[in-house]
C-alpha cells in the first residue's frame, strides 16, 4: 500500500498537459476517493523514488500518535501525503486556514520547470483534520517562503519576490504574479538562500537570508548601481511603500524569524550556534569574509548559552549519542516560534521553539533580559519524534492557539541532495481538548479589530494590525486612527499601567505611520524603556528626522538610564547622515557600564565605522573621549587603513 500511494503522488505531479481527464476528475473528487481514480486511469511504479531501506517511516496517524510530549498535550494529523508533499513554508489566513508552499523543484535552482505550487488546506468539519484541499497556484520555479496578506499572497521563489492576488478570495489568483523584487541570490546554493516571511509588529513583511547566496535586490529593471546588496541575516519589506531592507547583516542560513512581546527579533539559525537576537544594523558571526561586515572586526554571537549538539557534524549528530540527544539532538534548526497563544500552558509563553532536524524534536529556550539583549538558556525538549523520517522545517500558531508544526518528511542530511518527492505532513500540537474556532476577521469592523490588539493570543493580533493596515492603504486612514486613540484613551484612564498594551497601540500606528517622527515626542518621555525604545525605531521608518526629534535624541544618548534605549539610538544612528550621527554617538560612547555589554559596545562601533574615512580627525577625537576600551581599539585600526 505505501508503495502506490507514493506512485499515486508521482503521478498526480506529471505534467498536466500529459493527463487531461485525469486532472480534471482529480480536482473535482473528494480527497478519500482520489486514490480509486488513480486506479483506473494510470499506475506509474517507474516513478516511484526509494527511500532510505534502512529507516521504516511510521504511516502519518502514527507519527502523530507516538510524537512524545508534556502531559496534557498531543499531537494530531492536520494533513499527510498525498494531500501535501515537500511542505517547505506554511502561513494562516484570516480565516485560519493553513497556506502551504510545496517545493518539487528542489533542489534544482536553476531549473526553468514551473512546478511548485501553493496549497491552501481548510478543517471545515473542526475535527483538527484538513478536510478541503485547494491548488491555489502551481507555476513557481523555486519557492522558499510565503505569507498572506494585502489580498493575496507574499511568495519568495529565487530570484524573485512575488504577490499573487487574490482580492475577492474566491482561492483563485486574480492574475499572473506581480514581481515585487528581483536579483536574489539563487546560483551558488539549493538551500542557503533568501526565505520568507514573518510579519513584524512594526508592518514590515520580515525573511531570513542565508550566508552563501549574495544577493542585489532591487524593484525590476533597478540598474545594478541601485540595488541594495544582501548576502546574510534578516531582511524586510515595506507592502505599501514597496521599500526594501537589510535588518542585519550574518548568521549562516537562518530559516525562521519570530518576535517576542516587547517586539524584539529572534532567529534561529540552521548550522552554527543556534539562536540569535537580530538588532537592527547588526553584524553577526559567522562572517565567512563577507565585505557586508568586513569593518565590522567583531560581530555580534549568538544569545544561547548552550548548544543542541555534542559532536562537531551531522554525521556524529547521527548516531544518537547519549551525551548528543541530551543536548538537544543535533546542529541543524528550522523554524522559529516564541509562543504566545492562549492554549498552551503559561509557562510556555515566551519562550522559543524551533525544530532540530537531526533530533527530531522541537527544542525549547527560554529566554531573558541581559543588559541591553537577551540570554537563550535550554529548557527540557518540548516535543520528540520517533519517526526516523521526521525533518520539520516550519513552525507557526493559528487561531486557537495550537501549533502547527510541518515535516519535510525523509531521511539523510537536513540540505539532502536527493529528496523524496512524495512525503509530507504537517502536525497540529494542542494542549487538552481546545473548542473549534471559526473565524474570518476580514469581515470584522474596524472597532472590533481595534479591540484584538488586546487579545490574549497573538495570531488575533497581529492579524488585526494588518488588517487596520489594510484598511488605511485602502483610504480608511481616519477611522482607524479614531479607533487607535479610543484604545489610547481606555489605558490612560485605567489603573492598569500595561506596557504590553501600549506597545500593541505603538506598533499599530507605526504600522499605519502615524504620526510623524515629531510625534513621537510624547512616548519618548513614558516611563517605559520599551516604549522609549520602539519609538526611536518607528520615528525613523521613514529614513527622515527632524531637528527637534535629533535634539531630543542626544539628550537620551546622555541621560537615558535603560541600556535597551541606547541599543536602539544606536541603531537608530545608522539611518543617519554621518554628520548627524555625531552628535548622538559622542554621549552614547561616554557611558563607561556599557563597555562589558554583549552588544552596545559593537552596535556604537557599526554606527561610527562608516564615518571614520570621510573625517578621520573627529573619529580620532572621539576614541581620545570614549569610556569604552573597544571603541577606542577599533577607531585607532580602521583610522590606520584610510588611505
Amino acid at each position: 500500500m505505501p508503495g502506490l500511494r507514493a506512485s499515486l503522488v508521482a503521478f498526480r505531479h506529471l505534467p498536466k498537459h500529459r493527463h487531461p481527464p485525469y486532472n480534471a476528475m482529480m480536482q473535482r473528487l473528494p480527497l478519500m476517493t482520489k486514490f480509486g481514480a488513480f486506479l483506473v486511469f494510470f499506475t506509474p511504479i517507474g516513478l516511484v523514488q526509494a527511500a532510505d531501506p534502512t529507516a521504516q517511516r511510521l504511516s502519518p496517524d502514527d507519527a502523530a500518535k507516538t510524537m512524545v510530549l508534556p502531559k496534557g498535550f498531543r499531537a494530531t494529523l492536520f494533513a499527510a501525503e498525498p494531500d501535501v508533499q515537500q511542505p517547505i513554508s506554511m502561513c494562516i489566513d484570516d480565516r485560519g486556514r493553513v497556506w502551504v508552499a510545496e517545493a518539487y523543484n528542489y533542489p534544482n535552482r536553476k531549473t526553468n520547470e514551473l512546478k511548485d505550487r501553493i496549497l491552501i488546506l481548510e478543517d471545515a468539519d473542526g475535527d483538527g483534520r484538513a478536510d478541503k484541499r485547494t491548488i491555489f497556484y502551481d507555476k513557481l520555479r523555486y519557492v522558499t517562503g510565503i505569507e498572506y496578506g494585502f489580498g493575496g499572497v507574499f511568495v519568495m521563489s529565487p530570484p524573485k519576490m512575488l504577490f499573487i492576488p487574490d482580492k475577492n478570495r474566491d482561492d483563485k489568483p486574480d492574475g499572473e504574479p506581480a514581481v515585487l523584487l528581483d536579483g536574489f541570490g539563487h546560483t551558488t546554493s539549493n538551500h542557503n538562500i533568501a526565505t520568507g516571511f514573518t510579519w513584524g509588529p512594526d508592518g514590515w513583511l520580515y525573511g531570513g537570508h542565508g550566508r552563501t547566496s549574495p544577493s542585489l535586490v532591487g524593484k525590476p529593471g533597478t540598474p545594478k548601481d541601485q540595488r541594495v546588496l544582501c548576502d546574510g541575516g534578516v531582511y524586510r519589506y515595506h507592502p505599501v511603500r514597496h521599500v526594501f531592507e537589510v535588518f542585519a547583516d550574518g548568521t549562516t542560513n537562518p530559516w525562521g524569524v519570530d518576535f517576542n512581546e516587547y517586539g524584539a527579533a529572534f532567529v534561529s539559525n540552521c548550522v552554527t550556534p543556534h539562536l540569535h537576537h537580530m538588532i537592527q544594523g547588526g553584524h553577526y558571526e559567522p562572517w565567512r569574509g563577507r565585505k557586508s561586515s568586513q569593518y565590522a572586526y567583531k560581530r555580534l554571537d549568538s544569545i544561547a548559552d548552550h548548544k543542541h549538539y555534542a559532536g562537531k557534524s551531522w554525521q556524529t549528530s547521527k548516531k544518537g549519542l547519549p551525551d548528543t540527544l541530551a543536548l538537544g539532538g543535533g546542529h541543524a534548526h528550522a523554524g522559529c516560534l516564541i509562543y504566545q497563544g492562549d492554549n498552551w500552558p503559561a509557562k510556555y509563553r515566551g519562550g522559543v521553539f524551533m525544530v532540530n532536524v537531526h533530533g527530531k524534536r522541537l527544542n525549547h529556550d527560554i529566554l531573558k533580559r541581559r543588559g541591553s539583549g537577551y540570554v537563550a538558556s535550554h529548557s527540557k525538549d518540548f516535543m520528540f519524534s520517533k519517526d526516523p523520517w521526521f525533518m520539520g522545517v516550519t513552525i507557526d500558531m493559528g487561531p486557537d492557539g495550537a501549533v502547527y508544526v510541518t515535516d519535510w518528511s525523509d531521511t539523510g542530511e537536513c540540505h539532502t541532495n536527493k529528496p523524496h518527492r512524495m512525503s509530507g505532513r504537517i502536525f497540529k500540537v494542542t494542549y487538552g481538548q481546545p473548542k473549534p474556532l471559526k473565524v474570518d476577521l476580514r469581515k470584522q469592523p474596524i472597532r472590533e479589530l481595534a479591540d484584538l490588539l488586546w487579545h490574549e493570543n497573538q495570531w488575533h493580533v497581529r492579524h488585526a494590525r494588518r488588517l487596520l493596515q489594510e484598511r488605511v492603504a485602502d483610504g480608511r486612514r481616519d477611522a482607524v486612527i479614531a479607533h487607535l486613540l479610543i484604545k489610547e484613551n481606555q489605558l490612560r484612564k485605567s489603573e492598569e499601567k500595561n506596557v504590553k498594551k501600549a506597545l500593541e497601540i505603538l506598533w499599530t500606528e507605526g504600522a499605519i505611520e502615524h504620526p510623524d517622527s515629531d510625534g513621537m515626542m510624547e512616548p519618548l518621555k513614558n516611563k517605559s524603556e520599551y516604549i522609549r525604545a520602539w519609538s526611536i525605531q518607528l520615528s525613523l521608518n521613514n529614513m527622515k528626522l527632524s531637528d527637534t526629534l535629533l535634539h531630543w535624541y542626544v539628550e537620551l544618548a546622555e541621560k537615558d538610564p535603560s541600556p535597551l534605549v541606547r541599543l536602539y539610538l544606536a541603531s537608530a544612528c545608522q539611518r543617519l547622515s554621518h554628520e548627524r550621527r555625531w552628535p548622538i554617538l559622542e554621549k552614547l560612547v561616554q557611558h563607561e557600564a556599557d563597555k562589558d555589554d554583549a552588544n552596545l559596545p559593537l552596535m556604537y562601533w557599526y554606527a561610527i565605522e562608516p564615518c571614520v574615512p570621510g573625517n578621520k580627525a573627529k573619529a580620532l577625537q572621539l576614541a581620545t573621549k570614549t569610556k569604552i576600551p573597544l571603541i577606542r581599539q577599533f577607531i585607532a585600526r580602521r583610522a590606520a587603513e584610510v588611505e
